[in-house]
């Protein structure tokens, strides 16, 4: 027993200094002792939004943390991560390469939003010119999310102002919308594939926040605390994974009789005419699956969270809906549905949406990032392999550039003459090179669903005595705590 504690010392010993030699020079400050093995992993909340806070508050916009083997450097400032993500671009655009989704689901690093290098480059390239050929950003796609905005409005009527979980048919709706660029057509809201897809993604987000400490201590994974977790993410992530190889497969034997026009046929073509010119390109079909894999989340997941936090806010500030629609009627009118050249009239709404995107705050650290080289940043020096978080949550919240931060205020984006003030500030597709990119779809989405819905509807809580809850639930992406509400049609 002696011998075994003293042996159990002297290994603790030599970590110790083994770690305190290894630590690079000019790191940024950290908020306490790293111990051996975990780090300072014993310190993290699950939620560290607030914890973050404090450090910053401590520490200044940069800090650090021992999480395991792995250095990772949290930017808590719009000046650090600009700096950083635009001024340095090309040492803060990789991405991890040993996280617990990379281990055990091996095409995780494909794709647009976890592959580096060239590899990346490529797939954005390709993908943006394929979206961008389907409209994005243009009056045509606007014409097809109207179809959808269509589709998803006589649906909610057919509620009759019953109380309803309004959550799953936005998922729906949303991923028709990319079902209509990437196969080429759209599922019914009841149609079984699609809510299996949206539940798929739906769990693929809860579950990512579970599985934090095994991302740094591997190990962790087959101990009962976390391996249910670990288990279903992985099994969801093959899930994910399965249905978009379907999608490819099958739009693959149809191509021999009738082709449609789509993402995956577009990215078929481009793939053979580079292998056919014998030209070097990552472009493959696990690439494509992983891909429609992240435009499916990405473009699902995030802008129907989004949606869903504005009917949250609105149910919490019914004023703030009054005075929308009243500029609907002013604006618009009741006899047509709202267009895309009706936003620049619309202000009052397009704050809202700003300010829903502001509080609710939907990805506080976007996706890590990754330094390809020893980079100063701040005075500090960021060593390669370091991973990097940019705290958007923290810019999205700082008082110093928006007062009073924790208010729900769209007026803030707006000027004294009613127009729009456009804040560099609000970054919730983060920034940079490694920008969201579906951003102008997503912005068009909100802009098409919110105005017809609140020209429609006067969204209601399911108990007038009772408001949806303070709390949000923390994950991958943050979402309101669930709640019911009711559609009722208004009588113009």
């Amino acid at each position: 027993m002696e011998l075994t504690f003293w042996l159990a010392s002297v290994v603790v010993v030599m970590t110790t200094l083994y770690w305190l030699v290894k630590k690079p020079k000019h790191l940024p400050p950290s908020p306490g002792i790293a111990l051996p093995i975990v780090g300072h992993l014993y310190l993290l909340e699950p939620d560290p939004r607030q914890q973050f806070k404090k450090w910053s508050q401590k520490l200044g916009d940069v800090f650090s943390l021992k999480l395991g083997q792995e250095t990772v450097v949290v930017l808590n400032s719009f000046d650090v991560i600009k700096e950083a993500f635009v001024k340095l671009g090309d040492a803060f655009s990789d991405r991890p390469t040993r996280s617990f989704l990379v281990r055990n689901v091996p095409h995780i690093t494909k794709g647009l939003t976890q592959s580096s290098g060239h590899d990346w480059r490529e797939q954005r390239t390709v993908a943006y010119s394929i979206l961008k050929k389907f409209g994005m950003g243009k009056n045509i796609l606007a014409e097809k999310i109207g179809e959808e905005v269509d589709a998803i409005i006589n649906e909610l009527a057919k509620e009759n102002g019953r109380a309803l979980n309004i959550r799953w048919l936005i998922n729906i709706s949303i991923s028709n919308i990319i079902c209509s660029i990437i196969i080429g057509k759209r599922f019914e809201f009841h149609d079984p594939k699609m809510k299996q897809l949206t539940t798929v993604i739906n769990d693929f987000a809860r579950l990512n926040s579970g599985v934090l400490e095994v991302n740094f201590l591997p190990f962790l994974q087959n101990l009962s605390k976390y391996k249910r977790t670990a288990d279903e993410l992985i099994s969801v992530s093959f899930k994910l994974r399965d249905f978009a190889t379907v999608m490819v497969n099958e739009i693959k034997k149809t191509c021999g009789t009738q082709c449609l026009d789509n993402y995956i046929v577009e990215y078929v073509h481009e793939m053979e005419k580079k292998h056919n010119s014998n030209e070097e390109t990552h472009l493959d079909e696990i690439s494509l699956v992983r891909n429609i894999e992240n435009l499916f989340f990405a473009g699902t997941e995030t802008t129907s969270t989004t949606i869903l936090w504005g009917l949250y806010f609105v149910l919490r500030n019914p004023e703030i809906q009054k005075k929308i629609y009243q500029e609907i009627k002013e604006q618009v009118g009741t006899n047509r549905t709202p267009n895309i050249s009706d936003k620049a009239q619309l202000k009052y709404l397009n704050a809202f949406i700003m300010e829903t995107q502001r509080v609710g705050s939907l990805v506080p650290f976007a996706l890590t990032h990754v330094c390809a080289q020893d980079t100063v940043l701040n005075g500090f020096t960021i060593p390669k392999g370091a991973q990097v978080i940019p705290n958007l949550d923290a810019v999205l919240k700082d008082e110093k550039i928006w007062g009073d931060p924790e208010n729900f205020r769209p007026e803030r984006f707006l000027d004294e003459q009613g127009n729009l003030i456009k804040r560099e500030e609000l970054i919730p597709f983060s920034i940079g090179r490694r920008i969201c990119l579906g951003e102008s779809l997503a912005k068009m989405e909100l802009f098409l669903f919110l105005s017809s819905m609140f020209q429609r509807f006067e969204f209601l809580p399911a108990d007038q005595n009772i408001i949806p809850s303070k709390k949000d639930v923390f994950g991958g992406i943050v979402s309101p705590e669930q709640f019911d509400i009711r559609c009722v049609e208004r009588r113009h």
